[in-house]
């Protein structure tokens, strides 16, 4: 399958954004390391997930079978979702696409109570070192 060269209106720039935000989001996580306490918490955690779940969302609408390509990743995300002890995203059908399209213009908008209200949680990042 042939994309178009130019998107509609404003998806180009929406795409461009999100990219954006997930290299600034690894470039902010990766002094971290892995394994290194502090990094992340509960609501980053899940913050991250549910971008990447709705990204796939909007993605599968690409082109035919995109949804089946994309199914592993909503697997997998449901999976660390589980490991993290986090609230599971949309269900999944059997054969691991999502059971139901995301109907809500904008998810996060259900999440904000939760969020405002839970406890500040300081972060300092580890320190550098140069050579």
């Amino acid at each position: 399958m042939e994309l178009p060269t130019i998107a509609a209106p404003g998806v180009g720039e929406r795409a461009d954004a999100v990219a954006d935000a997930a290299c600034h989001l690894y470039d902010t996580i990766a002094p971290w390391g892995t394994g290194a306490p502090g990094g992340w918490n509960r609501t980053a955690a899940e913050d991250a997930a549910e971008a990447i779940e709705t990204t796939a969302h909007a993605l599968a609408s690409v082109g035919p079978g995109a949804e089946v390509v994309l199914a592993p990743v909503h697997a997998a995300l449901a999976d660390l979702r589980r490991r993290l002890g986090l609230a599971p995203a949309d269900g999944l059908s059997g054969d691991g696409l999502p059971a139901t399209p995301r109907t809500v213009g904008n998810p996060r908008r259900t999440r904000w109570v939760r969020v405002l209200t839970a406890p500040p949680s300081p972060r300092q990042p580890p320190s550098r070192t140069t050579s």
